[in-house]
């Protein structure tokens, strides 16, 4: 099975958002990169995004940004995307399903990260 690596980083986009209408827009760049022996290609996503009320939204689709990256051994990927919450403080967490070639699939997991307005603490 292939071994994928996922890393995200996030950053709050302050003229989209309109704090007092408690909509806050996030930016979050993912970096894909296929460290395995065998090609894989992501074919769905799952997102699970929740606010700090705890009101959960769930994401579901094919692909990436409308594509579905097949990566070879040591490629990469990377796209950047984005989120509304209604809440200065949110979190994502999820998973792509992957392909082999010879049509195996398996989940890569996307570790739950925060989506934080800048100087907001979280504990």
């Amino acid at each position: 099975m292939s071994s994928i690596d996922i890393d995200v980083q996030t950053q709050f986009i302050p003229e989209q958002s309109r704090p007092e209408e408690d909509l806050y827009v996030f930016a979050y760049t993912v970096t894909i990169e296929n460290r395995g022996h065998k090609a894989a290609q992501l074919l769905r996503r799952h997102w699970v995004i929740t606010d700090f009320n705890q009101k959960v939204m769930e994401v579901q689709g094919d692909g990436v940004i409308g594509e579905q990256p097949r990566l070879m051994p040591g490629e990469s990927f990377t796209y950047t995307s984005g989120t509304t919450l209604e809440t200065d403080v949110g979190t994502m967490k999820g998973t792509y399903t992957m392909q082999t070639d010879s049509g195996q699939q398996f989940d890569a997991h996307i570790h739950e990260f925060v989506l934080s307005i800048p100087q907001t603490q979280v504990h």
